[in-house]
């Protein structure tokens, strides 16, 4: 079953958490240029049991460990373009086993979609290391964003997830290079995911709205949103994203924390009480696919999946 089946017959779907930032609470060392995806290298089965963790707390999706694969991220840690294509494929074979295992195991099933995998296609600004996702202004255009991008998207794919996940995409020239590269892969689907500055502007400038509208064009992307946003921001910005699209909307902010990209880390905040009932009004403001990303975890899944399931009925 693909994506578009199941959000014609679900009114909502659970992505899961945080990948890099979790693993990293797990004891991963990750002070890299390659992030999360260094573990396919080194230690993949924790990457599997996140995975498996996500879906035991209640992701509907998995999205793999690629954010930060390239293969010139790889070739500059010394590795071969066969080798860098096989750890991209094994991101999104770990992310299928996961499922397997927890499908397999689990016996209460009533309320639970079998889940889907969606290989993550991280922003040319991942692969720069240098924090340029929260701020675009790349220099390159979209045709040569889309030359960057084509050769681990057509990786990616070869390897069977169900979709594509674009995300954290700071400006419209990565959003227009992307959907450039669905047109070469007819069957593929994919969600467009923006990182935004504040409640109306993506992480360059422009207008949110800019960037929905882009998305909103191509019939092989199937879910617009935000994502690596404060949680503040949600809200205002799926009533943007409604203003110019009528495709499902989906929501997975990051906890609020500032990115330092000089010393590779998070600026620690407060994120005790997760995003509390915040995804309440997400789910009022439209959005069907919820979940979170950096200095999120399966507690934050669970916690969420809980609140808009006893509250479903009251919306």
């Amino acid at each position: 079953m693909n994506m578009e089946t199941i959000l014609q017959g679900q009114s909502l779907l659970f992505l899961d958490g945080a990948m890099a930032t979790e693993l990293e609470a797990r004891g991963a060392k990750l002070q890299d240029s390659l992030w999360s995806a260094k573990l396919l290298m080194e230690r993949p089965a924790l990457i599997r049991q996140l995975h498996y963790d996500y879906f035991i707390a209640g992701a509907d999706v998995a999205i793999t460990a690629s954010y930060q694969a390239s293969f010139e991220g790889f070739e500059k840690h010394g590795l071969s373009r066969q080798r860098a294509r096989s750890l991209m494929q094994l991101s999104v074979r770990l992310a299928q086993e996961a499922r397997g295992q927890f499908w397999e195991a689990e016996t209460e099933r009533e309320g639970r979609v079998f889940p889907l995998v969606a290989a993550s296609i991280g922003p040319y600004g991942a692969f720069l290391a240098d924090g340029s996702e929260y701020r675009g202004q790349y220099g390159l255009s979209a045709g040569e964003l889309a030359d960057w991008h084509r050769p681990r998207l057509e990786a990616l794919l070869e390897a069977g997830p169900d979709l594509l996940a674009c995300e954290t995409i700071p400006c419209p020239e990565e959003a227009e290079a992307l959907l450039r590269l669905l047109e070469e892969f007819p069957e593929a689907r994919a969600w467009l995911s923006f990182s935004c500055r504040d409640g109306r502007h993506l992480n360059q400038g422009e207008r949110f709205t800019e960037g929905a509208r882009i998305a909103d064009a191509c019939p092989q992307a199937i879910a617009i949103g935000i994502n690596c946003t404060a949680p503040q921001y949600i809200t205002a910005l799926l009533g943007e994203a409604r203003r110019v699209s009528s495709k499902p909307l989906l929501a997975y902010p990051n906890s609020g924390e500032t990115w330092d990209a000089r010393r590779h880390c998070w600026i620690e905040g407060s994120h005790a009480n997760g995003f509390g009932k915040l995804p309440l009004e997400w789910y009022r403001a439209g959005a069907r696919l919820i979940g979170g990303c950096c200095r999120t975890g399966p507690e934050d899944i669970k916690a969420m999946r809980a609140l808009l399931l006893n509250e479903q009925f009251k919306l």
